[in-house]
Formats: structure tokens, C-alpha cells, sequence
């Protein structure tokens, strides 16, 4: 009897002590944060953005006005600066930069420093995760993202105004944001969270996850070959598989995250204020602004116009400017990991 006691004891500890293990093992790789994570991304990033605004300004424009800009990526372009100007397309560079640069710091780096963690937890601090690494990646994808989208949300939410409201055209990152926040409150800005949610968590999975794995791939692969195929150095396997592996995630990201960007562009329409007249024909004071709809009502209402192809309306656009953005991205991800001392992805 006292043995049995003593057995079942043991049974009921068992999983306490895994639990204390796998935390210990967590808590521990969650020390070993590197700050040459977040300088990476944060560099990459900011770059990457900052070269394709003027391709996300035409992308956002086709989203925010369809039925305007029906003739492709091209003539929406030629469109957009005969209306406005050539500057017109360097519309939100500041917020871009910023906002990115920001975003892409604590996405990359949250994100490197959660694989372990998850990992560690996921094992249950035996150090023998492999089984569970791609849920690890895919757990950790989803923390970097929600992070991200936070930091993000009054930089974007800044950037479309920049764009897509001409009360806000000309205008520079601190002035339209300032002008955001005495019009509508700080809050305010963090109005799209949910449709920011919507865009980065699966644009993190989309692109990194799958990068990550993309690359593991590509090196076991191209290391296969390097025995019979002279010119396979170690050098050019490295830029190979950043680039193909980068060009891969490229088109993930943008399936993953299309209906994403088309919420969040929706989000930040502009309301157009009624105006009252009267009788002497003169113009009256405007109607206030009708509330801005909640996300619910923003998805059933895209669903309404179109269908399920209205989330992917400005997809051409999109899969031209993420493709440029995450391929440029991702490459300058690993050379600056690798200039600041760490290795490449998947190479490990």
C-alpha cells in the first residue's frame, strides 16, 4: 500500500516538475537576447520600405479608389502623377522609415528571440525540440507579429492618411501625425489594430517562417551538390539561398497577408462629411463625420462589394512591391547578420 502511495506520488510530480524544466529551459534561452537581432531588422527594414514607397503609394491608391484605377499598375501610376505630381509618390516616406524601421527591429528580433523560448517550452526542457520547431516558429511568428503590429499601427495609420486623405497630401510624418491626433484623439490611432492584427501576423508567418524553412532546405540541398558541382563555393550557396529562399517567402507572405492589407487600407479610407445647405443657396456647416466602422462591419461590407475576390483587389500591385520589399529585405537581413558576427539563416 505505502508503495503504491509513493508510485502515485511520483506520477502526480512528474508533470510539475517537466513544467518547472521547460520553464528554466525557457527563461534561460529568453536570456540570451541579442540586440544584433533587432539592429538587423530594424536596418533592413527601414531600407527595404523606403525604396518601394513609391510602388506602395500606387498600391494603396488602387486599393483605396478601385473603381478609379481600372487600367493596372502602370497607368495608375502615370494617373496618380499627372493628377498630383511625380512627389506625390514619395508620399509617407517619413512614416515609413520610421514606422518600419521600428516594426522590422521588434519583428525579427522578438521573433529570433522567441523560437528558443517556444522551443524550450515545447520540449519540455529536454533540448530535443526538433520535432516541434516548426510550431515553435510558427508560435514565436505569431508573438513577433502581434508586437509588431502594435508599434506599427500609429505609424500606418499616419502613412495611409498621408496617402489616401487629401486633407493630409504634402504633409510630412510629424505634421499629419500631429494634425491625427488634435482631429481624432491618440487613440485614435491605434483604431485599425485589429485589421493590423489581421495584415502582420500572417505577413510574419508568411515571410519568416517560411523563410527560415525555405532556406534549411535550400542548404541541405545546394550542400549536396557542392560535391559534384565545382563552382558551388560557400559563398555563392549563401547568396543563392537568400536570395531564392527570400523570393519564396515573398510570395507567401503576400497570399497569406493580401486580404489582411485590403481590411486595413479599408480601415483608413477617408469619410467623406456630408454638407448642409440652405435655402439661400448657401453652403452650410458639414454633417460630423459618421463613425468609423468597427471590423466586422469593414470585412462584411468588402465581402458585400465583391465577394472573397474583393480581399484581394491591387493583388498585381501588391505581389510587384512585396516581392521587391521582402527579397531586398530579407538579403540585407543576412548580410548585416553576418557583418555583425551571426549566421545566416538556415545555415545552422
Amino acid at each position: 500500500m505505502r508503495i503504491r502511495c509513493v508510485h502515485l506520488l511520483c506520477c502526480l510530480a512528474l508533470p510539475s516538475v517537466e513544467s518547472s524544466t521547460a520553464a528554466a529551459s525557457a527563461l534561460e534561452a529568453f536570456k540570451s537576447l541579442d540586440y544584433r537581432y533587432f539592429v538587423a531588422g530594424g536596418t533592413c527594414a527601414a531600407i527595404s520600405h523606403g525604396i518601394t514607397t513609391p510602388i506602395d503609394v500606387v498600391k494603396t491608391r488602387i486599393q483605396a479608389n478601385p473603381k478609379k484605377y481600372t487600367k493596372g499598375m502602370v497607368q495608375a501610376s502615370l494617373d496618380i502623377m499627372k493628377e498630383d505630381g511625380s512627389e506625390v509618390l514619395l508620399g509617407g516616406l517619413g512614416p515609413t522609415i520610421v514606422g518600419y524601421g521600428i516594426e522590422g527591429a521588434m519583428k525579427f528580433g522578438v521573433y529570433e528571440v522567441m523560437k528558443p523560448v517556444f522551443k524550450a517550452l515545447l520540449s519540455g526542457g529536454s533540448g530535443s525540440g526538433d520535432g516541434q520547431q516548426a510550431l515553435a516558429y510558427l508560435m514565436a511568428s505569431i508573438v513577433a507579429g502581434a508586437v509588431a503590429a502594435m508599434l506599427l499601427c500609429p505609424m500606418e495609420s499616419t502613412r495611409i492618411k498621408i496617402v489616401t486623405d487629401p486633407g493630409y497630401a504634402g504633409k510630412s510624418f510629424i505634421p499629419a501625425f500631429t494634425k491625427l491626433i488634435n482631429e481624432d484623439g491618440f487613440l485614435s490611432t491605434f483604431g485599425g489594430i485589429w485589421a493590423m492584427l489581421a495584415k502582420q501576423v500572417p505577413y510574419t508567418f508568411g515571410k519568416q517562417v517560411s523563410f527560415d524553412m525555405f532556406a534549411s532546405a535550400l542548404y541541405i540541398f545546394l550542400h549536396s551538390l557542392q560535391e559534384n558541382v565545382s563552382y558551388l563555393t560557400d559563398s555563392t550557396v549563401k547568396w543563392a539561398v537568400s536570395v531564392i529562399a527570400a523570393f519564396c517567402a515573398s510570395i507567401v507572405a503576400c497570399i497569406f497577408s493580401q486580404p489582411g492589407d485590403m481590411i486595413l487600407t479599408e480601415t483608413y479610407r477617408p469619410q467623406k462629411a456630408a454638407v448642409t445647405s440652405s435655402r439661400r443657396g448657401r453652403v452650410g456647416t458639414p454633417v460630423p463625420k459618421p463613425p468609423q466602422s468597427t471590423f466586422s462591419q469593414i470585412v462584411g461590407n468588402l465581402y458585400k462589394e465583391g465577394g472573397v475576390s474583393q480581399f484581394f483587389t491591387g493583388t498585381q500591385a501588391r505581389i510587384v512591391h512585396v516581392g521587391l520589399i521582402i527579397t531586398s529585405q530579407l538579403v540585407i537581413y543576412d548580410i548585416v547578420k553576418q557583418l555583425l558576427g551571426l549566421p545566416a539563416t538556415g545555415s545552422h
